[in-house]
């Protein structure tokens, strides 16, 4: 069937693409030709969703049957789209859990039991809520929203878990926050992607909190297992998270994965039984791991930070300060 993935050439969007050539789909790509090629056979499509033409304009005579969103990110994305694509056999969107009016902190529990953002903010979890509503309208019965959490896996382009594999395998001494019993949930961004096309290519509709299962790891389990993948020798220096905020440390950005304890302790709560009843599968984390710090190696280069989001890792002054106290 001809498939058209919104995004295609970065992380998700791209295993997406490679996912439905391998099941055999004619795959198109929509861009805006600024972060690549999509992969090897796959047409590569190219405008700016938030203008109401480009998507009819790039789509030509080519009308695609299915179509996976991993790329919408404002609300004239979404209203154009639906406007574009109401005909389509299934859509399947990627949204977040930040869709949800109380997440973080959580926790979640069945998806139509809880409350989504319905405000005129402009901001990521009312924009993502916003773009369900007006799509899911356009396409009553063929839309499936995956409301998907922590997301992780080779071509990772935000670079959290790759920036601990990295400082991991310079070994020494390493901040890590006291919080290492902390509950930590993730999707493999490879499994989520081919799920997502057999979704769209069953027509299932409705709203999925795609990501792992409550209780998968922790996050000092998921560090050990960088600790091991990396062959490194690291030493943990666990830092009392009432010091690390003192010292200007940034939950979630300075140390990646990692929340403030009212925070962390119910955000990866989050009901997944749909998810599973529906066969998104849950990767061995070891493989996750394993295969990003792979690709890492193979490219031989750190991401280059995206555009509006803060760099990920601890300051180097700020490390070696927190290091000398200990």
């Amino acid at each position: 069937m001809r498939l058209l993935v919104l995004g295609g050439t970065h992380f998700l969007g791209r295993h997406v693409a490679t996912a439905a050539l391998a099941r055999g789909h004619d795959v198109a790509t929509f861009t805006r030709g600024v972060s690549g090629e999509p992969p090897e056979g796959a047409r590569a499509l190219h405008g700016d969703r938030d203008d109401p033409d480009a998507l009819p304009r790039a789509l030509g005579n080519w009308a695609p049957e299915l179509v996976v969103d991993t790329s919408c990110q404002t609300r004239r994305a979404a209203e154009h789209a639906a406007a574009a694509l109401g005909g389509v056999a299934g859509y399947a969107f990627v949204s977040s859990l930040n869709a949800y009016r109380n997440w973080p902190p959580g926790p979640i529990g069945h998806e139509d039991d809880e409350p989504t953002w319905d405000s005129d903010d402009d901001e990521y979890g009312p924009n993502k809520a916003h773009a369900e509503r007006v799509l899911g309208a356009a396409l009553p019965g063929r839309f499936l929203t995956a409301r998907a959490g922590l997301i992780i896996g080779p071509h990772d382009p935000i670079h959290r878990l790759g920036w601990w594999l990295e400082r991991i395998a310079r070994g020494g001494r390493v901040v890590v926050p006291d919080a290492l019993a902390q509950p930590i949930a993730v999707v493999d961004a490879r499994d989520l992607a081919d799920w997502l096309v057999q979704m769209a290519e069953q027509g299932r509709d409705g709203a999925v909190n795609a990501t792992g299962p409550t209780g998968m790891t922790t996050l000092g389990g998921l560090l050990d297992l960088c600790r091991e993948v990396t062959d490194g020798d690291a030493e943990w220096v666990p830092v009392a998270e009432e010091e690390l905020l003192a010292a200007g440390v940034e939950p979630w950005v300075h140390l990646p994965l990692w929340l403030p304890r009212e925070v962390a302790g119910t955000a990866w709560d989050v009901d997944t039984s749909r998810a599973r009843q529906l066969g998104l599968p849950v990767r061995p984390l070891r493989d996750s791991v394993t295969d990003t710090w792979e690709w890492l190696r193979t490219t031989g280069r750190t991401p280059a930070p995206l555009p509006h989001r803060p760099e990920p890792g601890l300051p180097p002054e700020l490390e070696t300060r927190l290091l000398a106290e200990r």
